[in-house]
Formats: C-alpha cells, structure tokens, sequence
C-alpha cells in the first residue's frame, strides 16, 4: 500500500511539475494522439511533433489485433484512415503494417511509439479494444524494469471500465484515469474502487460544479478534446487540471 501511495504521489508530481516553461503551472496540455491537428493522428511522427511543440504528455489509442500485437490506431475499422478496409483486431501484424495511413505513414506498435518518445515525456495510454489490459500491463512492465522509463511516467485509461478493472487487478501501482462521455460524477465511484488519479470527460459536459465536485474527492479531472482558444480559456475558467487538445501549442 505504501509503494502504491508513493507511486500515484510520484504520477501526481509529474502531472503538476512536468511542463514546459511557458505553460502554467497549474494545467496540463496532453497532446491528443499525439499532435493530430498537424500529423496523422496515433503515428510516431505525430508523437514527435507534439514533443517539438512542449509538450510533457501524450495520448494515443491502442488496441490488441488477431495476431496479438498491440497497434497504435483509435477507429474500429482502417477504411476512413488507411488505404485499407476491415476491423482492425481482425488483422495480422503483417497485414497491419502493410497498410499506409493518411500522409504516408505507417500504423506503429506500442513499443515502438515508446521507443521513439525514449522516458522524454509521459505517456497516457487508452485501451480502446477488448483484451488489451494484460497486454499492455506487460509492456509498461517491460519498460519500466529494462528501459530509462519510471511507472509514475505511464496513465491507463478508458471508456472500457471493464479493462481498467484488469489493469488494477494486474498491477495495483500504475496510474488510472477514467474516461466518460457521461456525466462525469457519475464516474466517481469506479474511480474510487480503483484507486485512479483522475476522471477525463467530454468538456461539453463538463461544468464547474462538477469539477468542484471531482476534485472535492481527491480526483483530477482532464477533459478532452479541447482545440479552440476560447474552449481552452473556458475550461481553464472552471477549474480543469488540464485538456487533450489536438493543436497543443495553443494550449502551452
């Protein structure tokens, strides 16, 4: 229990602490999929340009296909984003990385999106398919114990409440957000059973009380995905610990 406390203590510092100059001291800019308003959104590329930008975190998307590998990628299905068509879990590795996305990039492995971000900034990473907690419980462990990556570095999250129920059971230290498109109280009492850092909810349906209220239970709340400058000012308004934006440096 006490390494847990001195875990969520050390994600909770970088969250506050780790940001560029420019950006508050307060507020939190993740780069949405990277920095998907310039570059493909979930590629290593996209990664790299939100780093260029300042940012101290990003989010990309994950799921676990046929053949067992976890891609980085958010749609059920290739068609709209690759000169490809089907469910993306119904793939093979090879069949996935014979794909080109939108501007001539390939659809990346988890590890090798890490690979490239190499421990610079931290990383939150959404579990958008089924079966994709233990997986993902083994690379972050992978990375912790064999690469420059710490735990407190790594944020699990999802609308699937049912995954981040397996990640708590697999790992009882590593950071976990709870996304909803719902009313975000309404996510409070999963938050509390498992132990997670922050609830993340849509900003259209998000007001002050209710950030009062979420943070009045010892929970951050980061909102996604704000882009415009007057949004960004209004969520600041009301109290949020930061936003997803797909354009960061409008936010840093």
């Amino acid at each position: 229990m006490k390494k847990m406390i001195l875990g969520g203590l050390g994600l909770l510092l970088i969250l506050t602490a780790c940001k560029p100059m420019n950006s508050s001291d307060d507020f939190l800019v993740i780069g949405h999929r990277g920095a998907m308003g310039y570059v493909t959104e979930n590629t290593v590329a996209s990664v790299e340009k939100a780093i260029d930008l300042g940012v101290p975190m990003v989010e990309i998307d994950v799921f676990r296909i046929r053949s067992g590998e976890l891609m980085v990628f958010h749609d059920d299905r290739v068609d709209e984003l690759t000169n490809g068509a089907g469910a993306i879990e119904d793939m093979f590795v090879t069949e996935v990385k014979g794909l080109t996305l939108k501007g001539g990039h390939q659809i990346p492995m988890l590890q090798e999106v890490l690979d490239a971000v190499d421990a610079r900034i931290s990383i939150n990473i959404e579990l958008k398919g089924a079966g994709t907690a233990a997986a993902v419980n083994q690379v972050v462990n992978y990375y912790v114990q064999h690469r420059d990556w710490k735990l407190d570095q790594f944020v699990i999250s999802s609308f699937r409440w049912d995954e981040l129920e397996a990640i708590r059971e697999l790992n009882p230290e590593v950071a976990i957000a709870v996304l909803t498109e719902e009313n975000p109280i309404d996510a409070i009492e999963t938050a509390e059973r498992l132990k997670a850092i922050a609830i993340n909810p849509w900003y259209k349906n998000l007001t002050a009380e209710q950030v009062t209220a979420i943070h009045d239970k010892g929970f951050k709340v980061f909102t996604y995905t704000v882009n415009e400058l007057e949004e960004i000012d209004q969520m600041k308004s009301i109290g949020v610990d930061g936003i997803f934006c797909n354009y960061p440096d409008r936010a840093l």
